[in-house]
């Protein structure tokens, strides 16, 4: 019987890992090449329900959002009402943050959605509540109203 070195092992150990890297990279490629849509993956977007629109990234430029709105998708702020009043995108539904979990059937499961904030932060955790809840086509918007109001989109005051 012929046991293996240590730096036969060791070589075996990286040529394992070079074609696990390949494989990876050709996964990537092959998605890349396939014309979707680049979304991070969720238990919740894994699986499609019947019906849904498709998933979306999990983060989308101000541009995108305003494309994926005058498209038809659900805009949801989740500020709150103070800052709503100051400024919101014409439309939007507001739903804070902190009532959305209890609130999360009142957002239409077959639109898509892009999830609104100040500046990014809790609309990327209000995202992640609605994909927990089985959404499929959920986005946050970078740089929230901020750079909404930035790029010189139009903005509602008022409730």
């Amino acid at each position: 019987m012929i046991r293996p070195t240590s730096s036969s092992k060791a070589a075996g150990m990286r040529r394992t890992g070079l074609v696990g890297l390949l494989a990876a990279i050709a996964l990537t490629v092959a998605a890349c090449g396939s014309g979707a849509p680049a979304a991070t993956a969720s238990p919740a977007a894994s699986t499609p329900v019947a019906g849904a629109p498709a998933a979306l990234a999990a983060e989308v430029s101000v541009d995108e959002a305003s494309r994926l709105r005058d498209a038809g998708a659900f805009m949801l702020d989740v500020r709150e009402p103070d800052e709503w009043a100051a400024g919101h995108i014409e439309g939007a539904t507001l739903i804070p943050l902190g009532e959305l979990a209890a609130r999360a059937k009142e957002v239409p499961a077959d639109r898509q959605v892009v999830v609104v904030c100040r500046s990014g932060n809790r609309s990327a955790q209000g995202r992640d509540v609605l994909l927990g809840a089985g959404l499929t086509s959920v986005t946050s918007m970078a740089g929230g109203m901020n750079d909404w109001a930035a790029s010189g989109k139009p903005v509602v005051t008022g409730s």
